[in-house]
C-alpha cells in the first residue's frame, strides 16, 4: 500500500531536467522555473488527494525557502516554520531542511534543526540527479520524516498541540 501510495505521489511531481544550481547564472532561472512548476504540480496533486501538508516560497533569486509544514494527529493539527538553503553544489547535492524549533528534540536531527536525511533519502537523491527538485525532497525527505518523528515526539511528550490564539 504504502509503496503504491509512493509511487503515485512520486508520478505527480515532474522530473526537472536542468542541471543547474545558484552559481551558474544562464541556467538557473530555467532549473527555478523547473522547480516552481514541479511544486505547483504537488501541491495541487497534494490538495485534490486531501492531503495538502505545507507552503513554502522563497526570496526573490530562489536560494533560500521557507515556509509551514503540519502533522495531523488525532484531528490536532501541529505546525511547524521550515527553512532551507539551496546549496552552492545543488542540484548534485540535497537542500538540508531544516525545522528550527524542534532542535535538539529528537536524535533523527542536526545542529540547527536540520533533518537527518542522510541514511534514506541522500542516496536516493544521489541517484536521481538532476531529476529531482525541492518537490521530491518535500515528498520523499520531509513528508516521510515528518511522518516517523512528530508522532514519537508527541507520545513522550516532548512537543504539543498549541491551540491557534487570535492577534
Amino acid at each position: 500500500m504504502g509503496d503504491d501510495k509512493r509511487k503515485g505521489t512520486l508520478g505527480a511531481i515532474p522530473l526537472l531536467k536542468t542541471k543547474a544550481g545558484p552559481r551558474d547564472k544562464e541556467l538557473w532561472p530555467q532549473r527555478l522555473s523547473e522547480e516552481l512548476q514541479a511544486l505547483i504540480a504537488y501541491t495541487e496533486h497534494n490538495k485534490t488527494s486531501d492531503n495538502d501538508w505545507f507552503r513554502l516560497e522563497s526570496n526573490e533569486e530562489g536560494t533560500r525557502w521557507f515556509g509551514k509544514c503540519w502533522f495531523i494527529l488525532d484531528l490536532l493539527k501541529y505546525e511547524f516554520e521550515i527553512e532551507f538553503d539551496i546549496p552552492v553544489t545543488y542540484p548534485t547535492t540535497a537542500p538540508e531542511i531544516a525545522i528550527p524549533e524542534l532542535d535538539g528534540k529528537t536524535a533523527k536531527m542536526y545542529r540547527g534543526g536540520k533533518i537527518c536525511l542522510s541514511d534514506h533519502f541522500k542516496p536516493l537523491w544521489g541517484r536521481n540527479v538532476p531529476k529531482f527538485g525541492i518537490a521530491h525532497a518535500m515528498a520523499l525527505g520531509l513528508g516521510p520524516w515528518l511522518a516517523v518523528e512528530v508522532p514519537d515526539l508527541i507520545e513522550k511528550g516532548i512537543i504539543h498541540y498549541k491551540e491557534k490564539t487570535s492577534t
